[in-house]
């Protein structure tokens, strides 16, 4: 339904769409486990460091030491990746850059509850969400809003399958 080309109208082909789909999670482990590095990483450098006793190599050191926790394929030595984070050093994050994997978790938990209801376009369950999480905006904990929509705690279950983990 979503392949057809916009000017000669025609399909793309089957065989081609079937490599696209199966690839569609090359390495999407490997992209977790950059978020978590990062997370962690920034997370640990707000809860740790402290700017008027560290120096560049502590902050190095901090990063090598998250990095060999977490990493699969490590860097060479000379890597220097955290000196340019800037969504930690200049973005307001604040030991914040773990929301963008947990709101992944987040959103691949909301989406699951279409699957699970058969029509990814359901009109009463899309109302539920509206009306649970997106009409009451900020008004309330985003963990009542989820909670209120999902029956329930977050789950990484969907995360991992969307993913191609699990």
């Amino acid at each position: 339904m979503l392949t057809e080309h916009v000017q000669q109208r025609e399909q793309l082909p089957r065989p081609l769409f079937d490599r696209i789909i199966a690839a569609r999670n090359f390495q999407s482990g490997m992209h977790l486990v950059r978020q978590l590095e990062f997370g962690l990483f920034d997370l640990r450098l707000h809860s740790e460091f402290d700017p008027d006793r560290s120096t560049a190599a502590t902050l190095q050191a901090l990063a090598d030491e998250v990095r060999s926790e977490v990493a699969v394929v490590l860097p060479p030595p000379e890597h220097r990746g955290a000196n340019s984070f800037t969504h930690i050093f200049s973005g307001g994050y604040a030991a914040g850059y773990y929301s963008y994997l947990w709101a992944e978790v987040l959103s691949s938990d909301c989406f699951s509850a279409f699957e699970e209801q058969g029509d990814v376009m359901d009109p009463a369950l899309g109302q539920r969400f509206l009306d649970t999480i997106l009409s009451v905006g900020g008004s309330r904990p985003a963990m009542e809003s989820f909670v209120a929509f999902r029956g329930r705690a977050p789950s990484i279950e969907a995360l991992l399958r969307h993913n191609g983990i699990m």
